[in-house]
């Protein structure tokens, strides 16, 4: 019985996927070197395990790119006043795959983008009491409109949702 269960909680949770690929028809295009570059504003909250939105932050952003390489320079604000900055470099490989790295992040992150969506799979070391801990980041970005990027992340710690991000863009 305990393998009939464990069987029909994987193939419920594999129906459940899906492929960015998906959305290559939608529009408005969200390609990362047109819309990360130049000035974007950024409004989000980390959503933790029990739901509660915290903490929240604001982030001003400056994206640069030459070529296929650029830069996105993030600053952000959180509500105690704490400021956070990340650099992430990326490279696009095609089209289509791209890969992203920044200080914080493990090794390369891997993304993909299609029509109006991007997803982007990495692992980030975040602060966690006297110490950090490795989350995987499942990142998905829809664009809404010219100026509108929406953002939903799922953190897992072994394969354990432990949390979420939700952001809302706006190009400046």
């Amino acid at each position: 019985m305990r393998m009939t269960f464990l069987l029909a909680l994987f193939a419920l949770t594999a129906c459940g996927s899906t492929s960015v690929e998906e959305y290559a028809g939608n529009k408005p295009t969200l390609d990362i070197r047109e819309y990360l570059n130049g000035d974007l504003e950024a409004w989000g909250a980390v959503i933790n395990m029990d739901g509660s939105a915290d903490p929240q932050f604001h982030v001003k952003m400056h994206g640069h790119w030459e070529g296929n390489t650029g830069t996105l320079d993030e600053e952000f604000t959180y509500t105690n006043g704490e400021k956070k900055y990340r650099k992430w470099t990326f490279h696009m490989i095609d089209d289509h795959h791209f890969t992203g790295t920044a200080a914080d992040v493990v090794g390369v992150g891997e993304g993909k983008q299609y029509g109006n969506a991007v997803n982007m799979q990495y692992v980030l070391t975040v602060p966690y009491g006297d110490g950090s801990v490795d989350l995987a980041m499942d990142d998905w970005l829809y664009r809404i409109d010219d100026r509108h990027v929406i953002n939903r992340t799922e953190m897992r710690k072994l394969g354990i949702k432990v949390g979420e991000l939700v952001i809302a863009f706006r190009r400046n």
